[in-house]
């Protein structure tokens, strides 16, 4: 095949966004977008089906943080068809999108009348390559000639590009072709050969660089498929393996990621639809990786391994099925910092932030390649590591990954605390790295109460409770372990990290935790969702947890739809901000299991049914990352964000970490029995079925019913020696701290 190649024009740097990795609204898009994933591989197009048809931006084929595809475009005797339907199968294996022809007229004469002709466009991904399958059928009366073409194209663009980033300068883009197959190749500036082999079955008429072209004739009721494969590959694609093969191959894979997992079922079928559509884009965003398997963050701009999303996930969903943290786990310690480099901010015994294999990372455009630019990956490794043997019994995890939490500990204890106030800060090493790590890592998330954005180093709240948690529950691991001094010291460390996270972030006169210590140790007493992280972790004394719980369902913080990041009353508060207003579901998961910690029952309920009536609203039943927190108001739903990813793997585990706090799920795997402690359901379930809930190796169906505020719980099957019990009363470690502080 004989090569050509172009140079890519050279973008200009004056319209760089303000912010270095801010995510640009991306224009309205005419047609709804449409999302699959396999692996490193996902797809976004529109609901036609297409990529680039119409506006929107964000199309495209991408593969190793690379769009390998920024056009396909299907015409029907040169105009685009008419839309019937488009649904992505209910297991996100693939989409089906149905179209027909609209009216077509040559030399002013109907040459053939709309909705002759049925086309049925199958897509679905498998193996680093996109399927697609074009079936047209003739349900009129004459033979039709039809002319079909499929436009595509690619501009290898970078998903930091794709996110709104210039670049100056690009490598050679370079087209091959074929009788039936058409190759787009870029030569990158980081000496990578990418990749797109666009296959076609039957071999077109005629193939050109940026073209496919067939004519069809079609009997009345006859039928034609036409078949097209893109493989992507750094350096040479994948052969494709034929459609159906395929097709069979990506159900099975789907089927086998959610297999022995923990399954709800409601007496509320809305509530069904929203649970499933969360089981499978969680199954859909899991990746196997060398390690085990990983949720990916989201999509489209998070489809990679991030430390925190990922943990906060597993965190999410380790009632359900805890080998999600298993792999999360083993990854994580696998990419776990060992020396200093300032422009990644590594430090030896820091978690990673994030990984990123595109060219701009390649070349540290951007610092993302190995990043680990976050405060509470590193805390959040230790706590996930001591709760998965909690909820599993295997504690010889602790022992195999005990190097990483040593060196994890050490991190947090060391250069964690930058000035040894023992206090976990954050600050980044160079201008290039995010200026805020924790979860809110919006350059202007944290502030004063005057608006004056925090100088660092910065303490968050949140994370000051993921060391107390953590300590706490590696104490009672290295207890069960029979290492009891260090058990000891960890139990000490962690008791007078409350005491003084007490004494410095509680505000008296707000009711709640400040947000943050700057780096002059002053307070930002600012009203926000991280104090209800706090209660997550138990830090938080009884009596500031009630009163805390009580100030985030008032009005200012909770919209009716989900409570805000911060309150409505702050000087930066702006209902459309990432992080300064907005509602994020899987903020409000945690705070619900704050919630439950300490027995504010009520409270979660109220949460719960505004995030299942917010969820009714969003396509496909699918919370997304996160959406504007303007106040409800009665005959709307809630106000979409426009760039958030959906489906993002902590938006979608937050169902499943709901019902945990609802209700009270505790696992003992040493005497073989699960608790629910204080079981509550919300009004709109009367009736909840758990089944295949597993401990060690039994399990359990059981059905929670309610009778107006109380409930009762049916075993419906028991598979080996397990032991189910409710528990009446207020909470083990709410008592503990109430009775702590009188």
């Amino acid at each position: 095949m004989a090569i050509e190649s172009v140079a890519l024009p050279k973008l200009s740097l004056d319209t760089a966004p303000e912010g270095p990795f801010y995510i640009p609204a991306t224009g309205p898009a005419s047609r709804p977008r449409r999302t699959l994933k396999d692996g490193d591989t996902f797809i976004v197009v529109d609901s036609h089906g297409d990529i680039g048809a119409s506006p929107g931006g964000t199309d495209g084929l991408f593969h190793g943080d690379t769009r390998f595809l920024s056009r396909l475009e299907l015409l029907l005797n040169g105009v685009q068809p008419l839309l019937l339907g488009s649904n992505v199968r209910d297991d996100n294996s693939q989409l089906t999108v149905d179209l027909t022809n609209p009216d077509i007229y040559f030399d002013q004469r109907l040459v053939l009348p709309k909705d002759t002709l049925h086309v049925v466009r199958t897509i679905f991904l498998w193996g680093d390559t996109a399927y697609q399958r074009l079936a047209i059928r003739n349900y009129g009366d004459h033979v039709v000639d039809l002319q079909l073409t499929i436009l595509f194209d690619s501009d290898f663009a970078d998903l930091f590009e794709v996110r709104g980033l210039h670049r100056s300068k690009h490598g050679l883009i370079g087209h091959a072709s074929g009788a039936a197959t058409a190759v787009l190749i870029y030569d990158g500036l980081d000496g990578k050969r990418r990749q797109s082999a666009l296959n076609f079955d039957p071999q077109p008429a005629e193939l050109t660089q940026t073209s496919a072209s067939y004519a069809i004739q079609l009997s009345p009721k006859a039928a034609k498929a036409v078949f097209l494969t893109v493989g992507c590959g750094i350096p040479a694609p994948p052969k494709p393996v034929p459609f159906l093969r395929g097709l069979r191959a990506a159900h099975r894979a789907l089927r086998r990621a959610s297999q022995n997992a923990s399954t709800v079922v409601s007496s509320n079928e809305i509530f069904n639809e929203i649970v499933c559509s969360s089981m499978a884009d969680l199954c859909m965003l899991m990746t196997q990786t060398p390690q085990g398997r990983y949720p990916y963050a989201g999509i489209p701009w998070y489809s990679t391994t991030f430390g925190r999303d990922g943990l906060i996930t597993a965190l999410q969903t380790l009632w359900l099925d805890p080998r999600i943290a298993e792999g999360v786990l083993r990854r994580l310690a696998a990419f776990q910092a060992t020396t200093y480099e300032d422009a990644s901010d590594a430090q030896p015994g820091k978690i990673l932030h994030e990984m990123r294999e595109g060219e701009m990372a390649a070349l540290g455009e951007v610092p993302f390649g190995l990043y680990y630019g976050s405060v509470d990956a590193t805390p959040l490794f230790v706590m996930l590591a001591g709760l998965f043997a909690e909820r599993t019994g295997d504690d010889a995890i602790i022992v195999e990954l005990w190097p990483a939490i040593e060196a994890a500990l050490s991190w947090i204890d060391g250069p964690g605390d930058l000035d040894g106030d023992g206090f976990l800060e954050y600050y980044r090493a160079t201008e290039r790295g995010l200026a805020n790590q924790g979860w809110k890592d919006s350059e202007d998330a944290i502030f004063h109460a005057d608006g004056r954005l925090a100088k660092g180093p910065i303490a968050v709240a949140e994370v000051q409770g993921y060391v107390y948690c953590a300590k706490q529950v590696l104490a009672r691991c290295a207890e069960r372990l029979g290492w009891t001094e260090r058990a000891r010291l960890l139990k000490a460390e962690a008791d007078q990290l409350a005491e003084r996270f007490d004494t410095s972030f509680w505000c008296p006169e707000l009711g709640t935790y400040a947000l943050a210590l700057d780096g002059d140790k002053e307070p930002c007493r600012v009203r926000s969702s991280n104090a209800g992280q706090v209660l997550f972790t138990g830090i938080a004394r009884f009596d500031r947890a009630v009163e805390v719980a009580d100030g985030l369902l008032r009005p200012e913080f909770f919209s009716g739809w989900g409570i805000r990041t911060i309150a409505n009353s702050e000087a930066r508060y702006n209902p459309m901000s990432y992080h300064n207003g907005s509602i994020w579901p899987h903020d409000n998961a945690l705070i619900a299991l704050g919630l439950a910690r300490y027995d504010l029952k009520r409270s979660l309920e109220r949460m719960f049914a505004g995030l299942f009536d917010a969820a009714t609203y969003f396509e496909m039943r699918r919370l997304p990352e996160l959406f504007c927190g303007f106040q409800r108001s009665r005959g709307r739903g809630p106000t979409h964000y426009p760039v958030a990813c959906s489906p993002q793997a902590w938006a979608s585990a937050t169902p499943f970490t709901l019902i945990e706090a609802s209700l009270g799920l505790q696992f003992d795997p040493a005497a073989n029995e699960i608790r629910l402690r204080n079981p509550r359901l919300p009004p709109f379930l009367d009736e909840l079925v758990l089944r295949n809930l597993m401990l060690k190796q039994s399990s359990v169906d059981l059905k929670v019913r309610r009778h107006a505020n109380e409930v009762s719980v049916e075993i419906l099957e028991r598979r080996g020696q397990i032991q189910v019990s409710a528990v009446l009363g207020r909470t083990a470690d709410a008592a503990e701290r109430a009775h702590k502080n009188g």
